[in-house]
């Protein structure tokens, strides 16, 4: 008998690990309208990660930045005169005072401009020494009135040549006591020196910033303050209603992940872009210890209308037919899926406008497999 059991107890073993045995069944999952339930022993709930949700945080609404210089700091530096580039005397990066030489230009133009001074200074002083003669003479009467006034207007004239020609050198901060030939660009501001495009030896002539080629388009050199830059915005029609000029903008970069600037909006455009449906802005930010750079990219935070929101992770948040949901676990085993409008996103996490409350606990990780169960189920 003993030996019957125990053949009998082998042979359903053996019959239990057969290719053609059945597995034992899951346990279901239940959907009710909204609602998972989940049995206690279904595998599925630990695919699943369910946080509190935290306190509420300032909310704000994103908008991609472009930083460029400060056209209010800043000047692009043409050559007035046609020339050969001898001697660069700045490099880029360095400080530059209003009137500093740049470079030094082999001009002819310059030399002819310093020749015209020189005549005209020699003819100025030609007609004075003419006019006080004839005074002279005039007053003894021996002269005639004509010849005084025709001395005076030699004298007007010479004197006009003379202020011309010299002004036109001190526009440039040139003068014509060393005819050299020799120009000195000069700075036109105080700054610091953040682009050159000009090598010695270069050929360089006034008309090159109306050719259309790049490398003639292009400035001499570059002079700007780059403790302070402009930040370009794009301001979508949805988000128009939250801009206001002088307000707080938050500026945050890929390149300083860990850094937060601040500046302030000074322009908002009067018209919509055509093309891209937005509306130029314009704002300014501190940038005193140079880490931010021009043609930047960066992100510009503005207040959300609503001041304060939830953040929860944005791997939490799912879109569904043109409509964002969560799944909340409302008691153990029991996910209940929740339509939210969503805000701006950040680091990871994205702002909660409506739909969730402080405190509740939130299927972080798995939504998406409540959502594949909640698909599966068998309609009504």
């Amino acid at each position: 008998m003993r030996l019957a059991a125990a053949l009998l107890a082998a042979s359903g073993w053996l019959a239990g690990c057969s290719p053609g045995a059945k597995p034992a069944a899951q346990p279901e999952a239940k959907v009710t309208g909204d609602t998972v339930v989940l049995p206690a022993n279904s595998p599925q709930i630990g695919a699943l990660t369910v946080e509190p949700v935290g306190a509420m945080q300032a909310a704000f609404v994103p908008l991609t930045g472009r930083l460029v210089w400060d056209e209010d700091a800043t000047v692009r530096v043409f050559t007035p005169f046609a020339g050969i580039v001898r001697k660069l005397l700045v490099e880029v990066n360095q400080p530059v005072t209003n009137g500093q030489a740049l470079a030094e230009i082999q001009s002819a133009d310059f030399g002819q401009a310093q020749a015209d001074a020189r005549k005209a200074e020699s003819a100025f002083r030609l007609a004075e020494r003419n006019l006080t003669r004839l005074r002279d003479l005039f007053a003894h009467g021996a002269a005639p009135r004509k010849d005084l006034e025709s001395a005076e207007a030699d004298y007007g004239n010479a004197r006009a040549e003379e202020d011309r020609a010299t002004n036109r050198l001190a526009i440039y901060g040139a003068r014509d006591d060393d005819p050299n030939q020799v120009f000195l660009l000069p700075s036109p501001l105080d700054g610091i020196l953040v682009e050159k495009n000009v090598t010695p030896g270069q050929e360089v002539r006034p008309d090159q910033m109306l050719a259309n080629v790049q490398q003639f388009v292009n400035p001499l050199f570059v002079v700007s303050d780059p403790t302070k830059l402009w930040v370009l915005l794009d301001v979508t029609e949805m988000h128009l209603p939250l801009v206001r000029k002088g307000q707080e903008l938050t500026i945050r970069s890929k390149a300083f992940p860990d850094q937060v600037f601040h500046g302030r909006l000074d322009i908002i455009g009067d018209a919509l872009d055509p093309t891209t449906r937005t509306v130029k802005a314009r704002g300014v930010v501190e940038n005193p210890a140079k880490l931010l750079k021009a043609e930047l990219y960066v992100t510009v935070e503005i207040p959300d209308s609503v001041p304060m929101s939830l953040r929860v992770p944005s791997k939490a948040v799912f879109l569904r037919e043109n409509q964002y949901y969560v799944f909340v676990e409302t008691s153990p085993g029991q996910y209940q899926r929740v339509p939210v409008k969503l805000g701006s996103e950040r680091e990871g996490k994205v702002a909660i406008l409506d739909g969730l409350k402080e405190g509740r606990r939130l299927v972080t990780e798995g939504c998406l497999l409540l959502q594949s169960l909640m698909d599966d189920a068998p309609k009504p």
